[in-house]
């Protein structure tokens, strides 16, 4: 079994955490450790513009020397890659990989309906390989279970 988007957003829930793009690098910081999270959508109304993350506020704010005090627009990520809730994790995996990115929104008609990590993605293809891995045992062991 292939897990999907849909799946994992099911299980983890689809709270989307977002800031505004004039919202400034300290607020993005602190709502991200009250939510506990690594990233959040940088939106105007529905429209997502950018992904500001930790490694955004490290790698172009404060190696940049740009002030906490600054939008985060002037550090989030963009442009921004999207998948769909019948996606796979491979699929998420490949793209995650290909772009070097760590968060990917959620779309559906059009509308953000939620967020998975790389950490999800991780977890979901482990436990799918942990289910292959018993039920090739099971098969070789002649329990008659079927993949």
């Amino acid at each position: 079994m292939k897990t999907t988007v849909r799946q994992i957003l099911k299980e983890k829930g689809s709270s989307i955490v977002s800031v505004s793009p004039d919202e400034s690098i300290l607020n993005a910081l602190k709502l991200m450790e009250e939510k506990n999270v690594g990233a959040v959508l940088v939106m105007e109304g529905d429209k997502v513009k950018g992904i500001f993350s930790e490694r955004d506020h490290a790698r172009k704010g404060i190696l940049k020397g740009v002030k906490a005090e600054e939008p985060v627009s002037k550090v989030m990520t963009t442009p921004v890659y999207y998948v769909g809730p019948d996606q796979t994790m491979a699929e998420c995996s490949a793209l995650m990989t290909d772009k070097r990115i760590r968060h990917l929104p959620v779309v559906e008609s059009g509308k953000v309906i939620g967020v998975i990590s790389i950490g999800d993605v991780v977890k979901s293809i482990i436990s799918d390989q942990e289910v292959l891995i018993r039920g090739l045992e099971n098969y070789i062991m002649g329990s008659g279970y079927n993949l």
